[in-house]
Formats: C-alpha cells, sequence, structure tokens
C-alpha cells in the first residue's frame, strides 16, 4: 500500500495519466484528512478551484490542493512529534495516566478527522494549516467557551456522528466537532442544553 509520500510524488509527477493524479489525491486523504475524507475533499477543491465530480481538473490546480494538504500535514506531524516527547517526559515523571488531551489525541493519532465536520459541505474556509495552528494552540492553552477555529459561540450538541466520539459539540459556525478539551465545564453544559432546545 503506497503512503502519502509516494502518492504526492504522482500527483505531481506530470508523466502520469491525470486520472491517476486525481485518483492520488483522493488516497492521500485516506492517510491524512483533518476533516473527515469527504470533507477534506471538497475543502481542497473549493480552494482550489476544481469541482468534486470534476474528473479532468487541471493539473496545476490538483497540485496546489496537495501543497495546501502537505502543508497542514507537516504542521500535525510536528505537533505529534512533540505530544510524543511530553508523553515520554510525564511517564519518566511518573505521570502514567493520560489527561482529557491525551485521550481526545488517541482518537485522532495520524491526523484524521482532528477537526471533524460531519456534514462534507461544512467546513472552515481558512487553509487547512491554519485550522490545524488554531486547534493545536487551544489544546496547549486553557478551556475556552468558544470555537478555537473560527472563534464561533454558538455550539450545539449533536449525535449520531460518523467519528469517534459519536457525539459532541458542533460549531454551528465552521461545522467542526470541537474537541471537549478545548471547552470549560459551562460551555460543554450549554452545548447539550442547544441540543435540547433544538430536538424539543
Amino acid at each position: 500500500m503506497a503512503g502519502f509520500r509516494s502518492l504526492a510524488r504522482q500527483v505531481r509527477d506530470p508523466r502520469c495519466d491525470l486520472a491517476l493524479r486525481r485518483y492520488s489525491l483522493r488516497k492521500c486523504l485516506e492517510r491524512f484528512a483533518p476533516y473527515g475524507h469527504r470533507a477534506t475533499w471538497d475543502h481542497l477543491c473549493s480552494r482550489a478551484g476544481f469541482g468534486p465530480e470534476d474528473r479532468s481538473p487541471d493539473p496545476a490546480r490538483l497540485v496546489a490542493a496537495l501543497d495546501e494538504l502537505e502543508e497542514a500535514r507537516a504542521v500535525w506531524l510536528a505537533y505529534e512529534v512533540e505530544f510524543a516527547e511530553r508523553r515520554k517526559k510525564e511517564k519518566h515523571d511518573g505521570l502514567r495516566r493520560p489527561g482529557t488531551v491525551d485521550d481526545w489525541h488517541r482518537l485522532t493519532w495520524g491526523g484524521f478527522g482532528v477537526a471533524w465536520c460531519d456534514d462534507p459541505a461544512v467546513h472552515p474556509r481558512e487553509p487547512l494549516a491554519e485550522v490545524l495552528r488554531r486547534l493545536i494552540a487551544a489544546l496547549e492553552r486553557a478551556p475556552g467557551s468558544t470555537c478555537p477555529v473560527c472563534g464561533g459561540e454558538q455550539l450545539a450538541w449533536k449525535y449520531d456522528l460518523d467519528h469517534e466520539p459519536s457525539a459532541g459539540p458542533v460549531c454551528t459556525d465552521c461545522g467542526i466537532l470541537v474537541p471537549r478539551p478545548v471547552l470549560t465545564p459551562d460551555a460543554l453544559a450549554d452545548a447539550r442544553r442547544a441540543r435540547l432546545l433544538v430536538s424539543a
């Protein structure tokens, strides 16, 4: 099975058939898709200027989409290295029990669904790398009451998400499943109440 870098080389290779180059970009999302496969694909297509169903996009647009994906992946891989180093030090210091950020991180190892968007058409508009930087910054500071990506104040608890966890606070502005560790207990309670009001 080809890895991310091998697939990225195929996307960039002008000797490859255009269909293979597009397919290889889609396959990259099986290795790294911050919003989930479908939402990340929709995001990359809209930012690079080709349609999700376009079977023969401009090769330069495919490469532009890949560039954005690679930059975001570099941000996430750097975070995972720092995370692993921190956990190693904590274990050395006797802290064996992981915290809530560690629990969340375990579910997103490799970068799949880091900022899960259950609706593939609703996702942040900013570049993926910027979204991940904002999310990582939120994980490294005290919890807040707004979406760490867009600053949206409207969070609603949603159930039956196509992701693990299958329920949680979703930003009604940018569509991400907000990691619970970045929110205060009051913000989580407000999101639960928002869900109850919507379903009533």
